[in-house]
């Protein structure tokens, strides 16, 4: 058997065997007959991307679940990919071409998509290279784009579809306006954050008349498009003016008082400025009442020329000098302070503008109803389950989706004009074409729409669009619908909905079976990662110092099911010393298997002692809990379960206790040392495969030196329960054990003798099992807990001067004469009773006070009542001990 190196390399063993697992094809999506399949669809992460921690985190998960499920003898397919994120894309390209002093318009649509495909090539997918790096087990010979020319004959179709069906439509509607993007948004695109505003009351006054009604406007620039103010019909303050005129302060036009009952009469002053081209509600007021629309800003957010006065000016610079106006010429009557939800756009954090202009939208309400109903009944399970109530909230509110976006690069709309501007909306030019000229009766020019689609257009056809749709494909009859996906809760409109609404749409099936909401990955003080705020670490650096496998299983180990992260590098501390761990004793294995082999091992002449039963036991306990916990995405659960089960039984007992045997070299001991090499090497091979799917790397490495046949551990089975092998007897004999060995070291250690001082114990028990325990064990507890010398029994004499424990039934006695200085130790003790009194007595006081617990926050007096308990536990160790001192 092949020894493995001193000390443990990550960086070398993680790169060696990523490049031997996508050589080989061990990723493929297999598609044997007869086998259940398990299929994942990646988040297509944006083609500009770079690796960050909630990647680490999603992608984590993602790989074990396909791991574990590869390893159970599935047919399992993880299909990587990457979306052409729009917005975020043309961004990146202008912004490199405004360095070299050119406009996209300097270039014109078809030379800047040449540039923004080469910048494709170029930056985009390094997202994927880095998700290699963390052993990402994707299936890369199916890697999709949502550009690709497959997923672009998906999108047309769709389209198409969606139109026939009157589901696609085009009008002139109020949409939400990026001038820095310069496109429409949908809804969910917009991040709204509260700001501090300002309420400006101001005057308009009624024509012919030394009346005025006041409003209060929170946006005082856009009354330059004011076309009437709103009352309520009952409002007594008001009804004498409804049908009468009012000038528009600064511009003199004159503009209706109307009345409708949408108007609060208690809000503000009850009077509200209609201003349909720049508010959604006045934009339905205005529709109502077929008020005119009158746009007082360009699509950059300037205002328009048909105001010279102002003409060119920011939208915030003009609002700065409207006011001095209004504030001058009497208007202005008072300014309130304000806070507010100001709408930003997702991409570029500008502020949002209200935007009346010509736009294509999917009817949602239809797709919406059957998108409910799946997840009600069961076929579609969301995890956590508290995730449903935002799902249905915002699918029983929804609104029609705007997706037509005012950029260059994306899924162009397959929509074509005439001459008189009559629309064929087609898959493909050519077919255009035909409809037109069967629609005039000969050939005529067509001109295509020039806006393009949403990004989560294209994204929402994912999970059948990358098994190869419209087409009809094996991959599509194997892994369709998915069985899992794994995403942020933060895009659950954006995505999660819109995929299951399209699935049912085009498949009439859904699109996965299971939709695991992990939480956001925050820092240390909770705050979300951002390369702004300076707090968002480089995961290539952090796999450079710590390895995959630690981040990996760190993440994982800490990450409760739909909770937030809160992350920091002392969390990846424990995943390296568990890696360390590991390696250690896998090393210390192979060292003591030399002249094993386990085919020539005859099971019969092995004689299996407590310790082995007991570490098949937990083995198999292990097993259950980790195919439990995994079914029901409990990763964290699993983790913890593989990592007691090998860090604790494992390593800091069955190997410990293992040494007794193997280092007996007498006729005697000759079959006591075979039985534990057999069971050393059983238990490493299947704890390797229980903790593969979470750290691949590591387990890989080590199972190959002591694999007996296969090409790689992660095809092979996972581990299987078995049942007979389960003996809660055994477990607690053993407990019993490894109770009274840490009674002793904690003796011990509270005594301040060394570790490894031999001594004489007395344990005193008249429970049957304890006595036989100890008989049958006597060498393992004698060597584990360095006794010279152990007398035990029923009617045995309580020494005088020693340390006690009690353990299950059983008296435990360090005899401590000779030992210490008594004196010494009866002084030392008392000195540290003094000192934990006037700890616990400051600390009883804090609780007793009333004013300190009345307005302490629970937290804090949950810390101060656990204190207490530290300090009594510590009070009531420390008067044992003096007892048995005196």
């Amino acid at each position: 058997m092949e020894e493995l190196n001193k000390t443990y390399s990550p960086r070398e063993i993680e790169s060696k065997w990523y490049k031997i697992w996508e050589d080989s094809k061990y990723f493929a999506g297999k598609m044997e007959e007869g086998k259940d399949s398990y299929s994942i669809v990646i988040p297509p992460p944006n083609v500009t991307g770079i690796l960050h921690m909630g990647h680490i985190l999603d992608n984590s998960i993602q790989d074990t679940l396909v791991r574990y499920k590869r390893m159970c003898g599935l047919n399992t397919l993880w299909v990587p990919g990457c979306d052409h994120a729009g917005i975020a894309t043309q961004n990146k390209v202008e912004r490199m071409l405004a360095e070299q002093g050119i406009k996209k318009e300097d270039l014109g649509r078809e030379k800047f998509l040449e540039e923004t495909w080469k910048w494709k090539e170029k930056y985009g997918g390094i997202i994927t290279n880095q998700l290699r790096k963390i052993g990402a087990s994707l299936d890369w010979d199916r890697e999709r784009f949502t550009m690709d020319e497959g997923l672009s004959k998906a999108v047309r179709k769709i389209f198409v579809d969606l139109y026939n069906d009157g589901l696609i439509y085009q009008g002139e509607y109020m949409v939400n306006w990026c001038p820095r993007c310069g496109t429409a948004l949908a809804d969910d695109e917009v991040e709204h954050s509260e700001k501090d505003g300002n309420l400006w009351h101001l005057k308009y006054p009624v024509k012919d008349s030394d009346e005025y009604i006041i409003i209060a406007t929170s946006r005082p620039e856009t009354m330059l498009a004011d076309v009437a103010v709103a009352v309520h019909p009952e409002d007594e303050r008001y009804k004498h003016l409804v049908g009468k005129k009012l000038i528009l302060p600064l511009v003199g036009r004159e503009i209706p008082v109307i009345a409708d009952e949408y108007v609060e009469m208690e809000f503000g002053t009850g009077a509200l400025k209609i201003t349909p081209a720049h508010d959604p509600n006045d934009f339905n007021l205005g529709k109502k009442y077929d008020l005119p629309i009158i746009n007082m800003l360009t699509p950059e957010g300037n205002i328009v020329d048909d105001y010279p006065k102002y003409a060119g000016m920011d939208r915030f610079e003009a609002r700065k000098v409207i006011v001095k106006e209004l504030e001058e010429s009497g208007v202005l009557v008072k300014i309130e302070s304000l806070k507010h939800n100001v709408g930003h756009c997702y991409r570029c954090s500008t502020v949002v503008e209200p935007r009346v202009s010509k736009q294509w939208f999917v009817k949602m309400e239809p797709l919406a109803k059957k998108a409910l109903e799946v997840v009600r009944n069961g076929e579609i399970k969301i995890i956590p389950k508290r995730m449903e109530k935002i799902y249905f909230n915002w699918l029983e509110n929804i609104r029609d989706w705007c997706i037509s976006r005012q950029l260059w690069w994306g899924h162009r709309i397959p929509a074509w004009y005439g001459p008189d501007n009559h629309m064929f909306v087609a898959m493909s030019e050519e077919e255009a074409h035909e409809q037109a000229k069967a629609h005039y009766g000969k050939a005529v020019e067509l001109v295509q729409e020039g806006d393009v689609l949403d990004t989560w257009f294209s994204s929402a056809l994912w999970p059948f669009s990358t098994m190869g749709w419209p087409e009809k494909t094996k991959e599509l009859d194997t892994f369709y619908p998915t069985s899992t996906l794994v995403t942020g809760a933060d895009i659950i409109f954006f995505w999660v909905a819109r995929m299951i609404m399209f699935g049912l749409y085009e498949m009439e099936e859904i699109p996965f079976k299971n939709v695991f909401f992990h939480g956001i990955v925050r820092d240390e003080i909770g705050r979300k990662m951002s390369k702004s705020l300076g707090n968002s670490p480089d995961p290539l650096n952090l796999i450079d110092e710590y390895g995959a496998d630690a981040i990996r299983f760190s993440m994982l180990y800490n990450t409760s099911q739909g909770q937030d992260v809160y992350f920091s590098e002392k969390l990846l501390e424990m995943g390296r010393n568990f890696a360390n761990k590991i390696w250690n004793v896998a090393r210390f294995v192979i060292m003591n298997l030399e002249g094993f082999d386990v085919k020539s091992v005859n099971k019969e002449e092995l004689k299996f002692e407590l310790v082995d039963e007991w570490i098949f036991s937990r083995l198999n306990e292990t097993t259950k809990e980790v195919h439990t916990n995994l079914e029901k995405f409990q990763l964290d659960d699993a983790a913890k379960a593989v990592y007691e089960f090998l860090r604790g039984d494992f390593c800091d007992w069955y190997v410990e206790l293992a040494k007794v045997r193997l280092y007996n070299n007498e006729e005697s001991g000759k079959q006591s040392k075979l039985t534990a090499q057999y069971v050393l090497w059983t238990v490493l091979e299947s704890g390797l495969k229980l903790l593969h799917p979470f750290m691949p790397f590591i387990t890989e490495e080590i199972w190959q030196k002591i694999k007996v046949s296969g090409e790689t551990i992660m095809l092979e089975g996972f581990p299987v329960v078995d049942e007979a092998q389960i003996k809660p007897e055994v477990v607690n004999s053993f407990k019993y054990i490894q109770g009274v060995i840490s009674s002793l070291r904690n003796i011990k250690a509270e005594m301040g003798i060394s570790p490894a001082k031999e001594v004489k114990v007395v344990i005193k028990t008249s429970d049957e099992n304890e006595l036989k325990t100890l008989e049958n064990n006597y060498l393992f507890i004698t060597k584990l807990a360095k006794i010279e010398e152990m007398t035990y029994g029923k009617d045995v004499a309580k020494p005088d001067q020693s340390g006690f424990r009690v353990t299950g039934n059983s008296e435990v006695y360090m005899i401590l004469t000779g030992l210490l200085n008594v004196e010494a130790e009866v002084k030392k003790i008392k000195e540290q009773i003094e000192k934990v009194q006037k700890d616990l007595d400051k600390v009883n006081n804090k609780l007793a006070d009333e004013r300190f617990t009345s307005k302490a926050p629970a937290h804090i007096l949950e810390r101060e009542r656990r204190i207490q308990k530290e300090y009594q536990d510590k009070m009531d160790k420390l008067t044992e001990n003096l007892k048995n001192f005196q």
